[in-house]
């Protein structure tokens, strides 16, 4: 029984972990950065990055090129910056080239489905803090269960995002050619790994455990009471 609460530790441990890396990602906007076409130097560009909230514009002066090929930027030189959340999507940014109607749908879908992941998160987490009373070792099942659900929600999440992002790339109305994925959704995909991991992991902790021996059921059985005969 110790080895196994340890093992639940580590688990937990594991999945603060995850949950950590998800609550970055959801409070963060740097999912996806976005470029247009740029090549002069010595004049500002606007780039764009973007979580499930909001989206913010960044203008840049560019003095050369930027080593890694993305268009305008990298997205950490100085520069004024703009953000709007994507509920208050004004006329002003669909008119700079964003399907503001479209985009707003995608990413506040993302978002809704990130917070039933937070929510089964919670449940897991609850689960597993009183499977550590005496006899509860039967929460480590639904805990389980609540962490790969929350894992479930978190990969649909990241391929909503996927989805927007290519449809920006791909819509002759946008002005944006180039893209990559930023560390805010790095931050959502390690959570999924970590959480669907752990949740199995949970799920295998909370089986019967098999006998070493298959002897040892039979030995450790009470022997059955024989009346004496008369």
């Amino acid at each position: 029984m110790e080895r196994k609460k340890t093992k639940v530790k580590i688990t937990f441990f594991i999945i603060l972990v995850g949950i950590s890396c998800m609550l970055a990602a959801m409070v963060t906007d740097h999912w996806t950065v976005l470029s247009p076409p740029f090549n002069k130097f010595n004049a500002t560009c606007e780039t764009a990055h973007f979580g499930l909230w909001k989206l913010c514009m960044k203008t840049i002066f560019m003095v050369e090129e930027d080593p890694e090929g993305q268009g305008c930027g990298p997205i950490s030189l100085p520069g004024a910056k703009n953000c709007s959340y994507f509920k208050h999507f004004t006329k002003e940014e669909e008119a700079k080239g964003f399907e503001a109607k479209t985009q707003k749908e995608y990413n506040l879908s993302a978002a809704a489905i990130a917070v039933f992941s937070l929510a089964f998160m919670t449940l897991g987490s609850l689960c597993v803090v009183c499977s550590f009373g005496k006899g509860r070792d039967y929460l480590l099942r639904p805990a389980g269960m609540f962490f790969a659900f929350a894992g479930l929600c978190i990969i649909i999440s990241v391929e909503v995002m996927r989805n927007s992002t290519k449809r920006m790339i791909d819509s002759e109305e946008t002005v944006w050619e180039q893209y990559y994925y930023s560390w805010s959704f790095e931050c959502a995909c390690t959570s999924f790994v970590l959480l669907v991991f752990s949740g199995l992991s949970l799920l295998i902790l909370s089986m019967p455990q098999m006998p070493r021996n298959p002897w040892e059921t039979c030995m450790d059985a009470e022997p059955d009471s024989m009346e004496p005969l008369d």
